[in-house]
């Protein structure tokens, strides 16, 4: 399969999603109470925001798609398909190892293992950023949900976190 092929399919497929989600999913499942006085609060904001997010990136692909050659091959042969195993192997150990760590530590700091650990073992060319990422991205949503909305998250026994 071409580049230009894959990027296409995976636009329309992101935008498919989309529609599913938007016109059929979202309204069908996710109920939520008229009483919700902040919309950012309500059940539904943020399956909408994530649809939304969906059908941009859709169209992106899409978009970007014009512009990749017709000509370049994505789907070559890997030379040790034992290495694929291992790191399915190695993801579903940093899987079972963060629900472990959920109730000892917390969510904030599961969460923060957890990205660290699936950065390094994807290979990430950018360490400082991972590691910047998954020490301000749990924190930052800490302090949203736990401050701004009230909402209780996890703690650990053995951090809390104010």
């Amino acid at each position: 399969m071409t580049a230009r092929r894959s990027t296409v399919l995976m636009g329309f497929l992101a935008l498919g999603l989309g529609a599913l989600l938007l016109f059929y999913l979202i309204p069908v499942w996710v109920s939520s109470p008229s009483n919700v006085r902040n919309i950012v609060l309500s059940p539904r904001f943020w399956p909408y925001a994530l649809t939304g997010f969906t059908v941009l990136v859709g169209l992106g692909l899409l978009a970007s798609s014009r512009a990749q050659d017709d000509q370049t091959v994505v789907n070559d042969q890997i030379d040790d398909p034992v290495q694929g195993w291992a790191r399915l192997a190695a993801m579903a150990v940093i899987m079972v190892c963060t629900m472990w760590l959920l109730p000892r530590l917390g969510m904030v700091w599961a969460c923060m293992l957890a990205f660290l650990a699936t950065a390094f073992l994807m290979r990430t060319r950018h360490p400082k950023t991972a590691l910047i990422c998954a020490v301000t991205v749990p924190l930052a949503l800490y302090a949203f949900f736990a401050h701004v909305a009230g909402v209780a998250i996890p703690q650990g026994n053995f951090v809390r976190l104010p």
